[in-house]
């Protein structure tokens, strides 16, 4: 999809369902609708409905938030077909304010050199972005004046990294089923040492959690329903029930990670991605967020055993130096397997990792 037809009064006033990917069913009760592909953690893939409405009442609260104004720039680089990317686009239309493309393929020093080229002051990036900006030690442009981070958690360290290079970068929290943004840092916390939580709800959301942390959302960019098979089931209820474990406190929530994320290891409840974190952490933060993952494998006596896997490309030095250190510090339970080396992992173009399609590579590979 071309970018720049989403800055045209004519695409948000025509009704026909779009998909982003894929086909859009013609029916009635998806009139004015955009359809995202997704999987959940079932790995079935499903569409989901977005109003035009919608993306456009987030695109206002993301563009009051950040403070954007007609003599913005936002700066697209991220896929519109993820709503992320799209996102952006919406955001310069309600602002009537330019939308520049970056049509490059992704790299650092290009990306940094564009910026300034094309006098970009706000932008959406991924964490494996800024990781990257980061390795490459780029100072940010003068005129960038907010880079939201979503599509996962930048790290404490490596978000501070980025203010020290220049990079407004603000940790933001979203999904595809609430058009975007549920909460992210205003620029007030630019003058603030960077931590990735907690972050304020945007006003447009009201948000409640379970006994067990689990958050619920309601507001008005929330998805209409979702296509699976061509089938068309509308959203029951005001409220959404997510699947990810929060604090929420005052209208401001710290996220914990998903439930369909925990495994049981010899009767404990373990979270495979605060083990990568601790990794991280443990590698000096050198270690890209989408270069290795830890993968429960289902095991007779232990329920699941925790592997390590590392993309071929990292330094073997690096991982050796990494495990030791997690070793030190974890729980019997927490232990993990010998490490595991594959040519790449599977990641989307957001850097995300496919966990699904890791599981059964690391399933093909290790013997029964």
């Amino acid at each position: 999809m071309d970018p720049t037809l989403l800055i045209q009064p004519r695409f948000w006033g025509d009704l026909a369902p779009l998909a982003v990917r894929g086909i859009a069913p013609s029916l009635a009760a998806l009139e004015g609708h955009v359809l995202f592909e997704t999987s959940g953690s079932s790995g079935i893939p499903k569409q989901v409905a977005l109003s035009k409405q919608a993306l456009l009442v987030s695109a206002d609260a993301v563009n009051s938030h950040l403070h954007v104004t007609a003599d913005s720039t936002w700066g697209l680089a991220l896929p519109v077909h993820h709503v992320g990317g799209f996102g952006v686009a919406a955001r310069a239309y309600r602002a009537g304010c330019r939308l520049q493309v970056f049509s490059n393929r992704w790299n650092a020093l290009r990306f940094g050199e564009w910026l300034i080229e094309a006098a970009v002051t706000h932008t959406s990036l991924v964490p494996t972005q800024v990781h990257d900006l980061v390795s490459a030690k780029i100072a940010a442009p003068n005129g960038l004046l907010a880079a939201v981070v979503g599509g996962g958690q930048l790290d404490a360290k490596t978000g501070q990294a980025a203010r020290d290079l220049g990079w407004p970068v603000l940790a933001s929290y979203g999904m595809t089923e609430a058009g975007s943004q549920l909460a992210t840092q205003g620029l007030d916390a630019l003058s603030e040492i960077y931590q990735p939580s907690p972050l304020p709800l945007l006003p447009i959301w009201g948000a409640s959690t379970s006994d067990e942390g689990i958050l619920a959302i309601r507001g008005p960019a929330l998805f209409s329903g979702v296509v699976i098979d061509g089938i068309f089931t509308p959203r029951s209820s005001e409220w959404h029930q997510t699947s990810d474990r929060v604090v929420l406190e005052n209208h401001v929530l710290t996220p914990l990670g998903r439930v369909d994320s925990l495994v049981k290891v010899l009767g404990e409840l373990v979270d495979p991605q605060a083990i990568e974190a601790k990794l991280m952490s443990c590698s000096g933060y050198q270690l890209a967020p989408s270069s290795f993952a830890i993968v429960a494998i289902p095991d007779e006596r232990a329920e699941n055993r925790l592997i390590p896997v590392f993309a071929a490309g990292v330094d073997a030095a690096l991982i050796d130096a990494a495990l030791q250190c997690y070793v030190e510090k974890a729980a019997g339970y927490l232990r993990l397997g010998p490490p595991l080396i594959v040519e790449k992992l599977p990641v989307s173009e957001l850097g995300k990792i496919r966990r699904l399609i890791l599981l059964g590579m690391v399933r093909n590979i290790l013997p029964e």
